[in-house]
């Protein structure tokens, strides 16, 4: 999917992490990408995590996933919403919501939750910390939005909902299939299904807190640091008052600590790792069968594409001499010359055929050899 009349340098100018924005059907054909039985199915099954919030005139009552599928012939008349989280990783076709998204890094994307509901159904008035495009699948939502929150605004007592104490609306519209809305982070926001067969598909973005990455950068390098790793003083000299701490001394003492924390290169490997961790580690994406390198090179000459894994997180930082470290799941790789190069489209496309030139170079060989038997990339064989 791609948009027709869509002005980035404009939107990225005025209103990424700034202010809402309505953008009324952008997309160069609109086709909801989710049949509604297919997006029950989901919500039934162990892997995917989903959530149902029935309302009440006083209340809402939050269930969550796996459910039977006779769960949903009992929902009765009151507005009720499903939310089955990252959808994308299990359907390639919402998965094609976020190629017109690109223009945001790679790193910074989340995943694409689906909600669907009945007349009147939503998740009450609230705000996210983080960048969401609110994309109408199927029927029609309104979406109000309200004042930019922080970590004071009142919420009420609920332990599965972080909702509003007070909502007070300033904009307003009703999103039709195609139409999307961009909510910056800690801006309040509400969206009501207005009549039945609601589907509104959430593009989340990732913005990792200060306190996130301090305490697990901190994290990696405490597992790396040896128990002999201590404060030394062998040229000491006489106090006149024993109980002082020189400034010397917690120079020294501060040193200890930041020259760790400030290994520049140290960090950036350590993100792109920890940042390009899947969403659902414990999933197993692995082919049953073991990866032959003599296969792939077949695949690869046959001019078989490779395709991405929807669940798999891509991304590298650039070294010295036109090398990169390549970031996939976790894991890391360092590529130089052709390699990088192949690393580097390997980031920009979901789906390409490999240069067969790649075949000659061990180095290509074995990077790819790994990506398929962790179950990052395949080739794509119906093609």
């Amino acid at each position: 999917m791609q948009f027709n009349n869509f002005d980035i340098d404009i939107f990225l100018r005025d209103y990424w992490q700034k202010k809402p924005l309505l953008i009324r059907n952008p997309w160069k054909s609109w086709a909801n990408p989710l049949d509604p039985d297919e997006f029950a199915g989901l919500a039934c099954e162990d892997e995917v995590e989903s959530r149902l919030i029935i309302q009440t005139r006083k209340t809402m009552k939050v269930e969550h996933g796996p459910f039977a599928e006779k769960r949903f012939s009992k929902l009765g008349k009151k507005p009720w919403t499903m939310l089955v989280q990252a959808v994308d990783h299990f359907v390639p076709e919402v998965a094609t919501l976020i190629e017109p998204f690109r223009f945001i890094p790679n790193w910074r994307i989340d995943d694409v939750m689906v909600s669907y509901a009945s007349d009147g159904g939503g998740v009450g008035p609230h705000f996210d910390q983080y960048d969401v495009f609110l994309v109408q699948g199927l029927g029609k939502r309104r979406w109000q939005v309200g004042a930019l929150c922080d970590q004071a605004t009142a919420l009420l007592p609920n332990d599965d909902l972080r909702l509003l104490a007070e909502f007070e609306a300033t904009d307003e519209w009703i999103l039709e299939p195609g139409d999307i809305l961009y909510v910056p982070p800690r801006i309040a926001h509400n969206g009501v299904a207005v009549g039945d067969d609601c589907m509104t598909y959430s593009v989340g973005f990732r913005a990792p807190a200060r306190s996130e990455l301090i305490a697990h950068w901190c994290d990696q390098l405490l597992a790396n640091l040896p128990d002999d790793d201590r404060y030394e003083d062998p040229n000491l000299q006489p106090q006149k008052n024993p109980g002082e701490i020189t400034a010397n001394t917690v120079a020294e003492l501060h040193a200890m600590i930041t020259a760790k924390m400030a290994d520049r290169d140290a960090f950036a490997r350590w993100f792109g790792q920890y940042n390009s961790t899947r969403k659902n580690p414990d999933l197993s994406w692995q082919p049953e069968e073991a990866v032959r390198a003599e296969r792939l090179r077949e695949f690869i000459i046959d001019g078989m594409p490779l395709r991405r894994d929807p669940a798999s997180r891509f991304s590298f930082v650039r070294r010295p001499a036109k090398s990169v470290w390549l970031f996939v799941d976790g894991q890391s790789f360092e590529c130089t010359r052709e390699t990088a190069a192949f690393a580097e489209k390997l980031c920009a496309q979901d789906h390409f055929t490999v240069d067969p030139k790649l075949t000659k170079l061990d180095a290509a060989m074995t990077l790819i050899v790994q990506l398929v038997s962790q179950g990052s990339v395949t080739f794509d064989q119906e093609d």
